[in-house]
């Protein structure tokens, strides 16, 4: 086994082919390689991933942008237009539990990456395709990526200022929601032992994860809006507030914690007042209430409200930059940022957000293009893979 993949976890035994690109298959497959799988990457011959090349970063030949999403990992190129690549293809899934894509629908036929293509290599396969819109329906060859799926599902009219033009989040989350939801699915399909076809959208993803809101207008015809602050549709005050220096993070979630807010920045006459006393009440009063905290909350810096409300167990926090919280102390305490050793210098990257009791993550390196091709050349025309999902 290549230094690349990882020796052992709940994933150990199995072995998952990746033909994806960018983000959001690359993310899903990472994930399943930190938890023990054997991800290969099958890439282009010549270029490989456009990820290897996005970043204007590198260390040594690593890209940043790649080798953050793809450690552990080990690659091969393939040309899966030829009918030689087609042939390595078929062997590798004879010994493989599944495959991972994120590649358009058109190409996933062609390429022969769906199940009714290689279950006659192997029954007992998973594969997982990740689109914009599915493998099927009218929708199902139109263009994705991340901004585009932001627009359509209502996220990015939803997102910003009231007074301001739609705006997109400020992180790729349609992709990688996608990757989790795809590993959640693949994984699902192979504690299932049977084999066969998960069809997972990013616009389906995306559209999940707007349940409540969704909810919100499906059952009462409320509209998502956007509120100042990026407040919240029912929770009244649950905003980011303007400070001495900053701003503030205030999420009160019911009137125990208002009374003890207001003691705390001494306004004891809202804890009886008609228009703010219970949560309805400041949900109807919304301007009032809002209006009233800034004018409080502007008088002091964000450390001292900190430190004040926390201890109170009101849910409160300082906007941070992404560089804050990557040098932070909580970061720090996560382990959530690893470095991993290459002949060419540490790689910096966060790491997985999923802690197993004794069983520490191992982070290997991304993959350089083909460098496990000649060790993978001993697997043809052996057929040694378990399904038994235990690990074994």
């Amino acid at each position: 086994m290549s230094h690349t993949a990882a020796p052992s976890g709940p994933l150990s035994g199995i072995r998952i082919l990746e033909v994806s690109h960018m983000l959001a298959g690359p993310y899903c497959g990472m994930l399943l390689a930190d938890l023990g799988a054997e991800v290969i990457k099958i890439e282009a011959p010549g270029q490989g991933d456009i990820g290897r090349r996005i970043s204007p970063h590198f260390i040594g030949p690593h890209n940043a942008y790649f080798a953050s999403l793809n450690r552990n990992k080990r690659s091969i190129s393939l040309d899966l237009t030829s009918e030689a690549g087609q042939q390595r293809l078929g062997e590798l899934a004879a010994n493989s539990h599944a495959l991972l894509t994120n590649v358009r629908p058109a190409a996933v036929r062609k390429l022969g990456l769906t199940y009714e293509a290689l279950r006659k290599h192997n029954e007992k396969i998973v594969c997982l395709a990740l689109t914009g819109f599915g493998l099927e329906g009218p929708f199902a060859e139109k263009p994705a990526y991340d901004y585009v799926i932001q627009a359509l599902a209502g996220v990015m009219a939803m997102t910003g200022d009231p007074n301001g033009p739609p705006v997109k989040t400020g992180y790729s989350v349609v992709d990688n929601s996608a990757g989790i939801m795809g590993a959640l699915g693949l994984t699902a399909k192979l504690v299932e032992g049977k084999g066969g076809q998960v069809d997972v959208s990013l616009y389906d993803t995306m559209l999940s994860q707007l349940n409540y809101l969704a909810g919100g207008y499906l059952n009462a015809g409320q509209k998502a809006q956007r509120y100042p602050g990026g407040g919240h549709p029912y929770i009244v005050p649950a905003q980011i507030f303007p400070t001495l220096d900053g701003h503030l993070a205030l999420f009160i979630t019911h009137d125990g914690f208002w009374a003890d807010f207001c003691r705390e920045i001494g306004c004891e006459a809202w804890i009886t007042d008609t228009r703010y006393a219970t949560m309805a009440a400041r949900t109807a009063n919304r301007e009032a209430v809002i209006a009233d905290v800034q004018a409080v909350l502007a008088a002091g810096s964000t450390d001292s409200w900190v430190e004040r409300l926390a201890p109170l167990g009101v849910v409160v926090a300082g906007v941070q930059s992404l560089e804050d919280a990557l040098e932070s102390e909580l970061t720090r305490s996560r382990q959530m940022v690893v470095s991993v050793p290459t002949p060419h210098g540490e790689i910096r990257m966060v790491g997985n957000p999923i802690k197993l009791q004794g069983q520490p993550t191992h982070y290997g390196p991304p993959p350089l293009l083909d460098e496990d091709a000649g060790e993978l050349e001993a697997l043809d025309g052996q057929s040694h893979v378990s399904h038994n999902t235990s690990g074994g």
